[in-house]
């Protein structure tokens, strides 16, 4: 689609030329190669194309052609708990901002509220406005999407330094495999947030090193603020990379917990069934010369002995806390 977001109304979508007049920000999202050619047409801007917005280095994703910028960032997306990443362009002219987009982000909408309800305390109609407050739209999305997954953390540490664990080793070794995806997902989700605020990290610092806005003292305030914004928010990213890093670590100190009472299990049984078998061999050879042979208890002495082979590891293992919960 090709949108227009005027300042004050509804955004609509842009099928002529006519449809872009006075419209300081046009929306290109996912667009195919007409829509593309359509909005070359109406900026007199040659677009990049996806491709040229997933290139990686710096110069591909920052660079000025006369007065017009090129910029492009990966930018995440988290709907119902899945996580993606598609790049996204900005192209900002002197009268324009063009921004072209592979998936819809709430940052976009949100931004497109506010040109539609014209509530804010700057002119939204000003491309270097535009610009900053789109940015830091996106900065503040990324900040809630951050917020979340540190509760999703303190979700996950709670369940796995719970108190009381299950005492079911099927129920406990499901909910470790659960916390070690959940883990999974909350360090894919980091690594991409952080991508993507390098990302307005550096848009940020090329617009101030190319002195876009050098008579613009408030615009260069606000684009300190992001920058100290977006470095706040790498430092709450570090602290969650850790925080990963750790509750992984200890759940899988959990599973090796489990594996080595499994392996305690094995060993009761094993031992607990050697000894009976034992006797029952010893028992079960009929030689001439065996006291217990003719004798009238032999049977039972026989089956009590074996029986008490049984009982006694058992209680053994039980007082070591091999087996068992004690405290109840």
């Amino acid at each position: 689609m090709f949108l227009a977001h005027p300042v004050g109304q509804p955004v609509h979508e842009i099928l002529a030329a006519d449809d872009a007049k006075g419209v300081s920000w046009l929306d290109l999202v996912e667009p195919n190669e007409d829509e593309i050619r359509l909005a070359e047409a109406v900026t007199g801007l040659t677009l990049p194309r996806r491709a040229a917005l997933e290139e990686i280095e710096s110069s591909s994703r920052h660079y000025r052609r006369g007065d017009v910028i090129y910029l492009s960032m990966p930018l995440v997306r988290v709907i119902d708990g899945r996580l993606t990443a598609w790049p996204v362009g900005m192209i900002v002219s002197p009268d324009r901002l063009i921004t072209l987009r592979y998936s819809s982000y709430t940052a976009f909408e949100t931004m497109s509220r506010d040109l539609a309800s014209n509530d804010a305390d700057f002119a939204l109609s000003d491309v270097p406005e535009l610009t900053i407050h789109l940015l830091e739209t996106i900065v503040n999305r990324l900040a809630d999407i951050l917020e979340n997954d540190g509760h999703t953390l303190d979700t996950i540490s709670r369940t796995v330094f719970a108190p009381k664990r299950p005492n079911r080793h099927v129920r406990n070794a499901n909910i470790l495999r659960q916390t070690l995806r959940e883990l999974g997902e909350s360090g894919d989700l980091t690594s991409s947030i952080r991508e993507s605020l390098l990302g307005v990290d550096r848009i940020g610092m090329y617009l101030g090193d190319a002195r876009y806005f050098e008579f613009r003292e408030a615009l260069q305030t606000r684009l300190r603020i992001l920058g100290r914004d977006v470095a706040s928010l790498n430092d709450y990213v570090a602290q969650m990379t850790v925080k990963v890093q750790f509750l992984l670590d200890a759940t899988l100190g959990f599973i090796s917990i489990d594996q080595n009472d499994g392996m305690k299990l094995l060993t009761v049984v094993s031992f607990v069934g050697i000894t009976p078998t034992l006797l029952a061999g010893i028992f079960g050879m009929n030689f001439k010369v065996m006291p217990e042979l003719e004798w009238h208890y032999g049977y039972y002495y026989a089956l009590c002995l074996m029986l008490a082979s049984v009982l006694l590891p058992l209680f053994v293992f039980w007082r070591r806390g091999w087996f068992g919960d004690r405290s109840t």
